[in-house]
């Protein structure tokens, strides 16, 4: 997702992230109200309600006009709905964490649990680590390949001595499948 979108978005939620500004977004969509009418009805001071009215009209949520002395506020729903629809698409969420570095809690995972060599020292308890190190172990198997139970120890134990927990725990997990009674083993 581009940086002013991002930004556009955070202008939208921030000018949402407020009990009192979604209680007048919800009066606006009844019917247009004064600064005095909306601070009565919320029990809130005129300055207050002019402050949320102002970051909800900065986000392009509501529009004031003229009448007389007072300024009557409404809202503008097709901006309201316009902009949840572009903002909030669904292939668009997945684009918001573009930037993170998605790998940097499997590098931390397995900086804990191997040596320097790629060695696995210890086995975690937490299912959420394990996975990690169980991906790191299945990358030294080809994908379409079959392997002998032998071969299966033979690049396990370039990992960790306890090639049956790590054989076990593959299989058990779905990264690698097994014929019964010691046949082939696979990469899924």
């Amino acid at each position: 997702m581009e940086e002013p979108q991002i930004q556009e978005l955070l202008s939208f939620f921030k000018a949402l992230a407020d009990l009192n500004r979604l209680k007048i977004v919800g009066l606006l969509a009844q019917q247009p109200h004064s600064v005095e009418q909306l601070a009565a009805l919320l029990n809130i001071s005129d300055s207050t309600t002019s402050h949320h009215l102002a970051r909800l009209s900065e986000a392009g949520l509501v529009a004031a006009r003229t009448d007389g002395h007072y300024y009557i506020y409404s809202l503008q729903t097709e901006v309201l709905h316009e902009m949840a629809q572009r903002l909030l698409q669904g292939e668009n969420l997945p684009r918001l964490s573009d930037s993170v570095d998605v790998e940097a809690y499997d590098r931390k995972v397995l900086d804990a649990f191997t040596t320097s060599d790629g060695r696995i020292k210890a086995f975690p308890t937490q299912e959420k680590k394990l996975l990690v190190i169980l991906r790191y172990a299945v990358k030294a198997f080809e994908t379409g390949r079959h392997y002998s139970e032998k071969q299966v120890n033979e690049i396990l134990s370039r990992y960790n001595e306890d090639t049956a927990w790590l054989r076990r725990n593959l299989v058990d997990f779905g990264l690698m499948a097994r014929q019964g009674g010691g046949g082939e083993y696979w990469r899924v």
